[in-house]
């Protein structure tokens, strides 16, 4: 079968390129073709080993028998309510041209309400699959039966590295408030003041650019290579990351993490793996303490989110069942 996947793939984001490369490996692992929407296809195509197409190529939603929209945070409308509208656009043209359509371990929100309205009216009778409970809790709200799955990148293998347990990455993001990039900047100075060896890490490089100057006295790296990320959290002892994808792939390669959180999606992925975390703007002294004597998430709750994105793909290849759980008498779990 040829699976479709759209997302915010092709843009230099390393965590929407982590989900991608984890999509596609579970599915060629499955025996399955992976065909992905793209904002630069060629890239796309060498980077994950896929077939892509444009993301604005409406005839290449008739390539594919099953399409997914995810992973990620595409349904809100806090970044830009163009983007929200795109991403319900492509479900239901997909659905015009009659493929099986599921929206795959997606967050739920911020949404305005306009925004709660479209996502409503698109989603009703689409198969939902939701990574994080806040997210399920949403749905519920706005009466739109889902099941509750996981960040498909928590299955990606870290690769066999040495572990520096005085390494730490930091991961900032811009487009926050200025205090709060500050307060990061005071924490990873704590940090190397207490013998630490600071990495500031910038995970989606030409956007993220912008506040490099801020970290100016610490090792700083661009990437959007989620290959580079993993062996990176691997290698380190401690990450603390505002980016979702940070946390994520920290959990992946069973590295400690913290969180400073600019979104809830961010909040709600620390709430669940049981880590430590700040809402912004943060304090620098607490976050750093938090590396120093190594507060750790809950491991077995972090197992328990690897076993549900693997339940989703199940989910989501046997369609028929996922709809019988999602408009059952119980929609609540896994």
């Amino acid at each position: 079968m040829v699976v479709g996947v759209a997302g915010y793939y092709g843009f230099k984001n390393a965590g929407d390129e982590a989900i991608l490369e984890a999509i596609a490996r579970e599915l060629k692992a499955r025996g399955h073709q992976v065909l992905a929407l793209s904002g630069d296809p060629k890239r796309t195509a060498e980077a994950h080993g896929i077939r892509a197409a444009h993301r604005l190529n409406p005839l290449a939603l008739l390539q594919a028998d099953l399409w997914l929209l995810g992973g990620g945070g595409l349904l809100q409308d806090a970044t830009s309510s163009l983007s929200l509208l795109y991403y319900l656009s492509v479900l239901r043209a997909a659905r015009f041209f009659r493929k099986r359509v599921v929206v795959f371990n997606q967050s739920l929100g911020p949404l305005s309400p306009w925004g709660e309205r479209q996502v409503q009216r698109a989603l009703r009778g689409i198969p939902l699959i939701l990574r994080d409970q806040d997210s399920l809790d949403y749905a519920k709200r706005l009466g739109l039966p889902a099941t509750l799955g996981a960040d498909p990148a928590l299955l990606l293998t870290p690769p066999p590295v040495k572990r520096e347990e005085d390494l730490v990455l930091v991961i900032p993001r811009a487009g926050v408030e200025p205090e709060a990039i500050k307060n990061l900047y005071i924490t990873a100075n704590h940090l190397f003041h207490e013998g630490k060896q600071v990495l500031v890490l910038l995970l989606q490089p030409g956007y993220d650019d912008t506040i490099a100057k801020e970290f100016y006295l610490h090792r700083i790296e661009a990437t959007s290579d989620p290959r580079r990320v993993l062996y990176l959290a691997a290698q380190a002892g401690y990450v603390i990351s505002m980016r979702l994808h940070g946390l994520i792939l920290a959990a992946a390669a069973g590295t400690p993490f913290a969180a400073l959180s600019y979104d809830p999606k961010v909040a709600a992925f620390a709430k669940e793996t049981g880590a430590y975390y700040q809402e912004l703007p943060g304090d620098p002294i607490k976050l750093s303490k938090a590396a120093m004597y190594g507060r750790y998430p809950d491991w077995e709750k972090v197992a328990a989110l690897k076993e549900r994105a693997r339940q989703s793909f199940d989910l989501a290849l046997g369609e028929a069942s996922l709809v019988k759980r999602t408009h059952g008498r119980d929609s609540s779990g896994p």
